[in-house]
This record gives C-alpha cells, structure tokens and sequence, in this order.
C-alpha cells in the first residue's frame, strides 16, 4: 500500500468505524485512540505495522483538536506543564519517525503491545493525586523528559503519546486524572503533527484512510471527554486497561501468525 491508495470502497465503513471508536475512546482516556486504530488497522484491514503506525498518527491530529476543546471548557488543562512535555516531545518524535524505518515489524508489534499491556497493569494500582503545587525546575526538566520519551513512542508506535504521559502524570506529578488527560491531549496536537510531517516524507502514511479516521474521531471525541468529565477514576481505570489487555493479547496472536 502507497501513500496515494485510495481507500476501497468495501474497506471505507470499517475505517469510518474504526475512527469513530478511537475518538469516543480519546475523550473518555486521554489517549490519542491511536492504541485502538493501530492493532485494528493491522488485525482488520491488514496493514503493514509500519504503514499502520504512520496512518495512525495522522489521523490522531484531528481527533485530538476536537477533543481539546471539552476538557479546555472544564478547565481540566494544565497548561503551564503541557508546554514543557511539548518541548521534550516533538525532539522525541523526530527520534520515533526514525526509528519506524529501522525496527523490524515483528518487533515493532510487540513493542506496542508490551506498552499496552504495562499500560494496563498500572491502571490497577491506586495513587492518591493532589495536584503538583508550584511549577519548579524539578516538574519542568522532568515533564520535558516525560515528553522526549513519549514523542519518541508515539512517533515510533503511532500513538499520541497518552498512554504514557497520562499514568506519569499521576504518579509522578500527581495530577488528578481528568487533568492529565486534558494535559496529554494538548501535547498529541504538536507532537502527532510533527510525526504526521515526518512520515509522509518517508511515504510511511495512508492520507486518505488517515482522513476517514480522523473524521469519524471528531465526532465522538467530544462525547468522550463529556463521559470522562462525570465517570468515576476507578471505573476508567478498569474499563480501559481490560480493553488494552484485549487488544494486546489480539495484536501477538495475529503477529504469531503472520511470523
């Protein structure tokens, strides 16, 4: 598959809905949706890893716009931090860009599924949040190390980097979890642009299946973020880490089988 294929017409329903199941699964986690279109991209429509991961990021640009919006509303941003990840961020996803064309794919899918599996683990543990306090030079080197190695994944992986930023935010910063998930979709914004810039330079990207996505996002991301806003932390926390599980365990098998 080429940069310029045209999605087929049989294939356009199931991306529509693949896009609008990671829009409403950004709004409700904080996370790019690219850890659901990814495995689905390969698992279902047969994707190359690498193309899928590529496709993926792209698509995450406008899911992560619209879903902004909600959390910005409910002053549930935290601004001040967001911009130190983004530094560390987008220098991570030149490094991740690169790394996509160096990785063997087989690698590169159990890459993403450990990170989601470790994702999920932790969404057990309970950590108790009250907030940062003051911005010092301690949260600020650290929050631009957070985001060099989230940007780095998400270039690499196609994701928008929320599955890494948002745990660390609670258990290292101590933001409570709906504003480290607002947090972390404001840094997707500049990091999966800059990777979306990368990669369809090194023609590692479907733009128009990467479109089809992103539309069905925009419309259920907002739906998402106004779920996160009222569900309980416990219950996100449960239901999002039996989906990575799911998913993870999805994407080996169908790795096996294609090894």
């Amino acid at each position: 598959m080429t940069e310029d294929q045209v999605t087929p017409a049989a294939g356009v329903l199931p991306v529509v809905l693949i896009g609008l199941g990671a829009g409403l699964l950004a709004g409700m986690f904080g996370v790019g949706g690219g850890i659901l279109i990814v495995p689905i991209l390969v698992v279902v429509m047969k994707f190359d890893q690498r193309f899928a991961n590529g496709t993926s990021l792209a698509a995450l640009v406008p899911i992560a716009v619209s879903n902004i919006f909600t959390y910005w509303a409910h002053g549930h941003i935290d601004w001040h931090l967001a911009g130190f990840i983004v530094i560390g961020a987008l220098c991570g996803s030149l490094i991740g860009t690169h790394l996509l064309q160096i990785i063997n794919r087989q690698v590169l899918a159990v890459l993403f599924a450990s990170v989601m599996v470790l994702s999920a683990v932790r969404l057990f543990w309970h950590v108790t949040t009250n907030g940062r306090g003051s911005l010092n030079a301690t949260h600020a080197i650290g929050a631009s190390l957070l985001g060099l190695f989230a940007g780095t994944m998400s270039g690499l992986l196609g994701i928008g980097g929320g599955v890494i930023m948002v745990p660390a935010l609670v258990m290292f910063f101590g933001i409570p979890p709906v504003i480290a998930k607002g947090t972390a979709v404001a840094v997707t914004i500049p990091t999966a642009t800059m990777g979306t810039w990368r990669n369809r330079t090194k023609k590692n990207v479907d733009m128009r299946s990467a479109a089809v996505l992103g539309a069905g996002g925009v419309v259920t991301a907002v739906i998402g973020g106004l779920i996160a806003n009222s569900m309980p932390d416990r219950l996100s926390n449960v239901l999002f880490a039996i989906l990575l599980l799911t998913l993870a365990t999805r994407l080996l098998l169908e790795t096996r089988k294609s090894h």
